[in-house]
């Protein structure tokens, strides 16, 4: 019989992986109607270096999406469709504005069939698009990941994406020790709230010193000037070249405009779980905390709508019954239960500032460095944030917000969650 907290796990579709599907990922589509998507998606990054992407999407038959049978199929559709189109959109010296049919269509379809939106997402880049170098090798290491596909065919781009992996695996610990801090909070254990909040402390730790691994083997320089760029969504790129979004040509007149976010780490159901648990408060870029009673829609709210639905829905089902903060703030509350609560939000804001520091490494930086990646004249979003600026506050993020505010004002709200009293003491 499952206990309470493995039933919640298997109702919203948490694996032993946490946010990573129970199963690895396909390979390969296993109906041969779908040969053609995969012949190029086995060859993009050449076919992209070598200019010869347009002209095989030229060449790609219109195929349905009549004959995807199972979720996997779906998921691994999905991926090939949403590479197909953020390489149609960046990979030339100008981005392009119209999708075609060939792509558009099952996209769209794809899209509908799995409540995300069609455009490149965290799910598509990084849980649905992995593999393990070794059947039962450990998934909380990214040197056992294996990226299926990338823009660049770089072993950088690969472990960007395979950090993100690592960082969604090891994640699953923390999922089930708040969850189970809630289950002691209704029976005042206090003891036990203590052990996991100790323990979630801990796991986030080792999730910052996961992040800090990215250096390893991904170069700032080959990450901002020619991995990121494919990375960029269509809103918020008016300086990029893309000022109406782009249109998603359905044949026979008909399409829309449509602007969407890019791929972005604030789509990690993990990352946005952290805070909730620790009842963390965000607010819009530049709104103050109590500034008003009914806080506007974030950047991060925002965000959900790129997630699994399964997985958008557990936040909203967690964020009903999160009550650790509420708890350790009550007058009934033990000063272990409030001092181990402040040491959880001190290991958040940490993972936080280690990101930032990322940030500043392959972003900033890079942003205000002549690039010697080759990319010549393109115009992408990596150019069009950094030219004509000196400042760190107009650079943008893959998913359109101004970077260097949101996570620092993301990161000062963490902190400011912290107990005064005890903080203080």
């Amino acid at each position: 019989m499952l206990n309470s907290i493995d039933r919640i796990l298997q109702q919203f579709e948490i694996s032993h992986y946490g946010f990573l599907p129970i199963d690895e990922p396909l390979a390969i589509l296993p109906d041969t109607y779908y040969a053609p998507w995969e012949s190029i998606i086995s060859h993009l990054p050449y076919l992209i270096r070598s200019g010869s992407f347009y002209d095989a999407i030229t060449k790609l038959p219109h195929l349905t999406t009549q004959r995807l049978r199972s979720i996997p199929e779906w998921r691994r559709a999905y991926v090939i469709l949403t590479f197909f189109t953020h390489a149609y959109i960046w990979s030339g010296k100008e981005p392009t504005e119209i999708l075609p049919p060939n792509i558009a269509l099952p996209l769209l379809e794809t899209a509908e069939h799995l409540r995300l939106p069609p455009t490149a997402t965290y799910p598509g880049l990084n849980l649905w698009n992995c593999g393990l170098v070794a059947e039962g090798a450990d998934i909380t290491k990214p040197e056992n990941v294996v990226m299926r596909h990338t823009f660049t065919g770089t072993t950088d781009e690969a472990w960007f994406y395979a950090v993100s992996v690592s960082v969604e695996a090891k994640g699953v610990s923390a999922i089930k020790l708040m969850l189970e801090c809630v289950e002691a909070i209704e029976v005042g254990d206090d003891h036990r709230v203590v052990k996991c909040l100790s323990a979630f402390s801990e796991v986030v730790m080792e999730l910052g010193r996961l992040l800090q691994r990215m250096h390893e083997r991904c170069d700032p320089s080959v990450f901002y000037h020619r991995i990121r760029p494919f990375l960029a969504g269509s809103r918020g790129m008016e300086k990029a070249g893309l000022p109406r979004g782009v249109f998603y040509d359905e044949g026979d007149g008909k399409g829309s405009w449509r602007q969407y976010s890019g791929g972005s780490n604030a789509q990690s159901t993990l990352i946005q779980f952290l805070d909730i648990a620790l009842g963390v408060r965000h607010y819009a870029t530049g709104e103050k905390a109590g500034a008003t009673t009914d806080r506007r829609q974030t950047y991060l709210d925002e965000m959900r709508k790129y997630m699994p639905e399964s997985h958008r829905q557990f936040l909203e089902h967690f964020s009903t019954i999160a009550n650790v903060k509420q708890y350790a703030m009550s007058p009934s509350a033990s000063c272990d239960v409030r001092e181990a609560l402040n040491a959880a939000i001190d290991a958040m804001t940490a993972f936080r500032d280690n990101h930032i520091k990322i940030v500043a490494r392959y972003i900033v930086r890079p942003a205000g460095a002549p690039s010697s990646e080759g990319t010549g004249q393109r115009k992408n979003i990596a150019s069009a944030s950094s030219n004509n600026s000196t400042s760190r506050g107009d650079l943008k993020g893959t998913g359109g917000t101004n970077l260097m505010t949101f996570l620092k004002q993301t990161r000062d709200e963490t902190r400011a969650a912290k107990d005064p009293i005890v903080a203080s003491s």
